[in-house]
C-alpha cells in the first residue's frame, strides 16, 4: 500500500507539488525561528550568567534593593568564610567572589595633566589566584584585542572602545576616582596591561577589570565583595536545581530582620529575565500552533482543489466496489507522506538557513550603543537536537487535518449517480 501510494505521489506532481511545497515552506520557517529563538535566548542567558548574575547570587538584602546603584557600603562582609560554608553545603557548585562598583577613570597625558576623563564600570574578579575559573568562564584571553591578562597587583584591563577614543595605550597609567565603602575618596593608579572587547554592549563603553585583592584594597573592603556567584557543574542554567539551592540556603536567613543578612536569588529573578525564560516556552509553542492553523487552511483548499480533479478517480473506485472508508484512509496515508517528504526538505532548509545564521549572525550592535542590557551584539541561532524533528509537528499535523477536512466530501458521493457520471 505505502509502495502504492508513493508511486502515485511521485508519478503525479499534479497532485503532490503544491501541498509538498507548502509543507516545506512551513516546516522550514518553523524549525529556523525555533533555532533562532534558541540561539538568541540562550546567548542571552549565558551572557547574563557569566558576568553578571550567575545561576544564583547572594547578595546582602540592603544590596538587593539598591543594586542598580552598586552600592559598596552595602556589601557582603567575611565573605572567605561564606564561600567556605556554602562550598561545603553546596559543594557540587563553583562559588566565585565578584566586586562591582562604578567612579571615573582619569587619562593623564606626557606632562601628567588631565587628557580625558570618562564614567567607568569596574568589575573585580579573582585573577590571580591558580584554582580560580574565572578567566576561562568570561572567555578573557579570547576577547583581548591587545595586551595581556593581569598577572600582578596594579594592572587592569580596560575596554578597547575607551582605550582608542581616549588614546590609551598598552603600559599607560591611568587613575580611578571613586569612593570606599566608608565613603572616603578612593584613589589609585593602574597600569594598563590590555584591552577587551566582549561584543557586549553593556561592558565594551567603559569596563575596568581588575583583580579583586587590587579591588578590596582600594575600596577599603577587606575580605568583603558586593555579591557571591555560584555556577552548576554542568554549566547551563537549570532552574529546578537552582531553585532547590536557593531555597536550602534562605531557610537559614528566613527569620532574620537584619538587613546585611546574606540572601540568595536566582538567575530567573534578576535582569528580567522571568519573563524571557516564559516567552520562550510560549513562543515556540505558539508559533508552531499558529503555522499547523494556517498550513492546514492551505492544504484543506489544496486538498479540495485535488478531490475536485479526482472526483471521478474516487467515482470509479466507489463503483468497482470500494468502500468510501479505504478511500478515505488512502487519502490521510497518503497525506502522511506527502507531510513526511515536506517535512524533511523542509527540516533540511531550516538547518541551513539555521547553521548559516549560527556561524554568520545578525550585528545589532548599532541598536545597543545607549543600551545597558546584557546581550551579545551578534544575534546567532542554534542548532539543537529538537531542530531534527520539531518542523514534522506542523508538517505532519497540517497536512493529515487539511485532508481529513477535505477527504469529507467522498462521504457526500451518491453511488447512485455514479453511473450517470461515467456515461459522460
Amino acid at each position: 500500500m505505502i509502495r502504492f501510494l508513493l508511486k502515485g505521489i511521485l508519478r503525479d506532481k499534479s497532485r503532490s507539488l503544491l501541498p509538498i511545497i507548502v509543507v516545506s515552506l512551513g516546516v522550514a520557517l518553523t524549525v529556523f525561528y525555533s533555532g533562532f529563538l534558541e540561539g538568541v535566548m540562550g546567548d542571552i542567558i549565558r551572557q547574563n550568567a557569566r558576568f553578571e548574575t550567575g545561576h544564583v547570587k547572594v547578595i546582602t538584602k540592603a544590596y538587593g534593593k539598591n543594586k542598580d546603584q552598586l552600592p559598596i557600603d552595602l556589601a557582603l562582609l567575611d565573605v572567605n568564610s561564606l564561600v567556605q560554608s556554602l562550598e561545603n553545603q553546596f559543594s557540587d557548585m563553583d562559588w566565585v567572589k565578584r566586586i562591582r562598583f562604578g567612579g571615573l577613570i582619569d587619562v593623564p597625558d606626557e606632562n601628567g595633566e588631565t587628557k580625558g576623563q570618562r564614567p567607568a564600570t569596574g568589575l573585580a574578579l579573582e585573577l590571580f589566584s591558580e584554582q580560580s575559573k574565572e578567566a576561562e568562564r568570561l572567555d578573557i584571553q579570547n576577547a583581548l584585542v591587545s595586551g595581556s591578562i593581569p598577572d600582578e597587583s596594579g594592572e587592569a584591563l580596560v575596554s578597547y572602545e575607551f582605550a582608542d577614543k581616549m588614546d590609551v595605550q598598552i603600559g599607560d597609567e591611568i587613575t580611578y576616582f571613586g569612593s570606599t565603602m566608608y565613603g572616603s575618596m578612593a584613589l589609585t593608579n593602574f597600569t594598563v596591561s590590555g584591552t577587551i572587547r566582549f561584543g557586549i554592549a553593556a561592558m565594551d563603553q567603559g569596563a575596568l577589570i581588575v583583580d579583586i585583592s587590587d579591588a578590596q584594597k582600594m575600596l577599603d573592603m577587606q575580605d568583603g565583595s558586593t555579591e557571591i556567584l555560584g555556577f552548576l557543574s554542568s554549566g547551563v542554567y537549570d532552574n529546578e536545581v537552582a531553585t532547590n539551592v536557593m531555597e536550602n540556603f534562605n531557610a537559614k536567613y528566613a527569620d532574620s530582620s537584619d538587613e546585611f543578612a546574606s540572601v540568595m536569588v536566582r538567575l530567573r529573578d534578576q535582569n528580567n529575565l522571568a519573563g524571557m525564560l516564559d516567552y520562550v516556552d510560549l513562543a515556540s509553542g505558539l508559533f508552531i500552533g499558529i503555522f499547523v492553523l494556517a498550513m492546514s487552511v492551505v492544504l484543506w483548499n489544496t486538498g479540495l482543489i485535488a478531490g475536485l480533479r479526482r472526483y471521478k478517480e474516487f467515482g470509479i473506485r466507489l463503483a468497482l466496489g470500494e468502500a468510501k472508508g479505504e478511500i478515505y484512509r488512502s487519502m490521510i496515508y497518503e497525506a502522511v507522506l506527502i507531510g513526511v517528504i515536506g517535512s524533511v526538505f523542509g527540516t533540511a532548509i531550516g538547518l541551513g538557513l539555521t547553521y548559516y545564521m549560527q556561524t554568520v549572525g545578525l550585528d545589532i550592535g548599532q541598536f545597543l550603543d545607549n543600551a545597558g542590557v546584557m546581550m551579545p551584539i551578534t544575534m546567532r541561532a542554534k542548532i539543537t537536537p529538537s531542530l531534527f524533528y520539531i518542523g514534522f509537528i506542523p508538517g505532519l499535523l497540517a497536512m493529515v487535518f487539511g485532508n481529513m477536512l477535505a477527504g469529507f466530501g467522498i462521504y457526500k458521493r451518491e453511488t447512485a449517480t455514479l453511473f450517470k457520471e461515467l456515461e459522460v
